[in-house]
């Protein structure tokens, strides 16, 4: 008995050692060990992915815009957050993107002001006809505290406005006559975005408006559906809509700018760094996007000059400009001082 204590006694005592030994060397590679933790801890951890909704083609201006701001997203986070961009209207038209963005279903979009009004009703200040005078007033308030002002009021509809886009003026065209004044725009049917202001401008210039998904414009135009649109330079050539409507007139009748804005339940479970790199994101890669935007329209201008459509420039502006003085009434009455502090910011 005294033997088989004996070698229990051994036995315990070298297991006794061998833990000794075992704690002895982790203590002195404890840090390297917790290190190694640590960095596979990071290895493993999945990045945040956003998704960004875009229903312009993918070398568009706004889509390189978009881009931008989800390539300083991934690297002020070191990866830790990516912005998937999903482009050419993969994930709706922008009416419906809008109602997902609100619902919490999609996280960023990129989006017109126009349909965007038809949710945020003080953004319609921005679609009102020929409220800027140039693009240097355009940017003056929208890059200062108007601009800032306006972007708030989104939250108050589920949304967050993070940045403007440059969308340039938009024009009038048609696939059946010439158009110098408003009365030559009577008969004719435009396709106008999904808002009540555009509508409303449309029949105010004395033509039937019709709203439609941007992506059967081209052949409504081509089957006789609608004989036009209303757009800027860069999408009446992405669109190949010179080819169905070689009637371009540049009345100029809005400088309707391009708004990002993120889903609000997105916004809410972001920690306030991460909320400032995205919104820093956002307001450089409005830079980016307005030199694409500069570039691309020129291209643009100059591609369908040599495709021999007629682009009558507009001489008197005063007949469209009294054709539509109504929709301020309309549109604008509950926002009179707000359209005069931006016509003030000249």
């Amino acid at each position: 008995m005294s033997l088989f204590r004996s070698k229990k006694f051994v036995l315990l005592t070298v297991c006794l050692i061998v833990l000794v030994l075992s704690l002895s060397g982790c203590g002195q590679n404890g840090s390297e060990t917790d290190q190694n933790s640590d960095k596979q801890g990071e290895v493993a951890q999945e990045p945040i992915v956003l998704k960004l909704a875009e229903n312009q083609p993918e070398d568009y201006p706004t889509t390189i815009g978009d881009k931008e701001m989800a390539r300083i997203v991934e690297e002020k986070t070191n990866g830790r957050i990516k912005i998937e961009v999903y482009a050419g209207g993969q994930l709706g038209d922008e009416k419906s993107v809008i109602e997902a963005i609100q619902m919490g279903g999609l996280d960023f979009a990129r989006v017109n002001a126009q349909p965007l009004s038809d949710f945020a009703k003080t953004l319609r200040v921005l679609s009102l006809p020929y409220l800027f005078e140039n693009e240097d007033h355009l940017w003056k308030v929208l890059n200062g505290p108007i601009g800032e002002e306006i972007l708030d009021t989104l939250e108050e509809s589920d949304m967050i406005g993070l940045t403007y886009y440059d969308s340039g003026t938009r024009n009038f065209y048609n696939s059946k006559r010439e158009v110098k004044t408003p009365e030559d725009m009577k008969g004719l049917k435009i396709r106008v975005q999904q808002s009540e202001l555009m509508v409303g401008l449309v029949e105010a210039v004395g033509a039937s408006a019709t709203p439609m998904p941007y992506g059967e414009v081209y052949s409504a135009i081509q089957t006789g559906v609608i004989h036009g649109a209303e757009n800027n330079w860069p999408s009446y050539d992405s669109s190949s809509h010179y080819e169905v409507a070689k009637y371009f007139t540049m009345d100029q009748h809005t400088m309707t700018p391009e708004v990002v804005v993120a889903s609000k339940a997105t916004w809410d479970k972001l920690s306030d760094e991460d909320k400032a790199i995205i919104k820093e994101a956002a307001r450089a890669s409005q830079d980016v996007q307005r030199k694409a935007w500069k570039e691309y329209e020129e291209k643009s201008i100059a591609k369908v000059k040599a495709n021999g459509n007629i682009i009558t420039e507009v001489e008197d502006f005063k007949p469209w400009q009294d054709a539509v003085a109504p929709l301020y009434e309309k549109f604008g009455a509950d926002y009179k001082d707000l359209i005069e502090e931006i016509k003030a910011a000249k």
